[in-house]
């Protein structure tokens, strides 16, 4: 009898996980998917190629950056 309730509760688990999976991805896929989105700054959002080479110039430019020197004692 334990186990039956031990299986019925994971199943149940296991469903109102499912729905609250599926709401979250419609929910998701309905906001990203509109034409003509603008961003929060108000542009059009960078292509991944372009988020790429900014990723990658941040980068260059923080390696380029001295580092600051400890005062030895």
């Amino acid at each position: 009898m334990r186990m039956v309730f031990g299986v019925l509760g994971l199943l149940l688990v296991v469903a109102i996980v499912g729905v609250l999976a599926k709401k979250q991805l419609t929910s998701v896929a309905g906001t990203s998917g509109a034409p003509g989105a603008v961003s929060a700054s108000g542009s059009a959002p960078a292509a991944p190629a372009q988020q790429v080479q900014q990723f990658q110039q941040a980068v260059q430019g923080a390696m380029q950056q001295a580092r600051p020197m400890p005062d030895d004692k």
